[in-house]
């Protein structure tokens, strides 16, 4: 309250009206969605652990074409909550690549915004997945490391040719490095032996056309959570919370690609295939 002469005025307290708050938070709402540019710039002059940790947290959520590190943190934690092992697996992989591409000097924008780390995630994950020899069986991490870093050479050495043709690398370097994983290992190596593949012409499930409405739907959920390898609904859940929080949009399309996979898979009742519908 102010005098002003003969009369008082009262001063108007904008951070204790409904209004202000409101739009306080949704301004912060606001600033946690999309790709986070205010925080990137932020966080250029910090130390060089902190600033590694935004990238890899952008690396995590590049893996399904999203580019914000609180997107990349609910992955983790989704990581965690389904597998500690895996999620340790997912970090060594994004780590060796990331660090791979710095050490090369590649484009620094590039390594910030997480390009150089994806690829190493997927691989280190893939591995784990199909090793046979369990959980925290230590010997895995050498490969994990070296099919890493490995990607980071071949997505430096990839692009400039793929560029001329106007193509992206993409997931290239991560498809050349785990197939030659597969291909050199087995399931028969002392040290990093991996499931079977199913022989061709092996009998499938017989075809129910029994519907299960309540599996239906969870598989639905579910097939967004198969691209990091999730077989359980509450990270699943988390990782469809992570696209949402980057773009309601794109959460609605890899649902929409979840739900047609699923219904289209239905005949094979095998729900580590609705993640194809995804890439669409």
């Amino acid at each position: 309250m102010i005098s002003t002469g003969n009369m008082w005025i009262l001063e108007k307290n904008t951070p204790q009206q409904p209004g202000g708050l409101k739009q306080r938070v949704i301004g912060a709402l606001l600033y946690c969605t999309g790709e986070m540019k205010q925080l990137h710039t932020h966080i250029q002059d910090k130390s060089f652990p902190l600033q590694l940790s935004e990238w890899c947290l952008r690396g995590i959520s590049r893996v399904i074409l999203l580019n914000n590190p609180l997107s990349g943190a609910l992955i983790l934690a989704a990581l965690l909550l389904e597998s500690p092992w895996q999620a340790l697996l997912g970090m060594l992989g994004l780590l060796a690549s990331t660090l791979t591409a710095i050490i090369l000097g590649q484009d620094w924008e590039e390594v910030s915004s997480g390009l150089h780390g994806f690829n190493g995630m997927l691989v280190a994950l893939l591995m784990g997945v199909f090793s046979s020899a369990g959980d925290w069986y230590w010997w895995l991490l050498l490969p994990v490391c070296l099919g890493g870093a490995t990607t980071t050479f071949l997505s430096s050495s990839l692009a400039p040719v793929l560029e001329r043709w106007d193509l992206p690398v993409s997931v290239f370097p991560f498809n050349t490095v785990i197939v030659l994983y597969l291909a050199c290992t087995g399931t028969s190596n002392p040290y990093f032996p991996n499931y079977p593949a199913q022989p061709p012409g092996a009998p499938e499930s017989t075809n129910h056309t029994q519907l299960h409405v309540p599996q239906l739907l969870q598989g639905m959920v579910l097939g967004v959570g198969q691209i990091f390898a999730c077989d359980t609904l509450g990270p699943s859940l988390l990782i469809l919370g992570a696209v949402f929080l980057f773009s309601p949009i794109l959460a609605v399309h890899a649902l929409l690609g979840s739900v047609i996979s699923t219904v289209a898979g239905k005949s094979k009742r095998n729900k580590k295939t609705i993640f194809a519908g995804l890439l669409f």
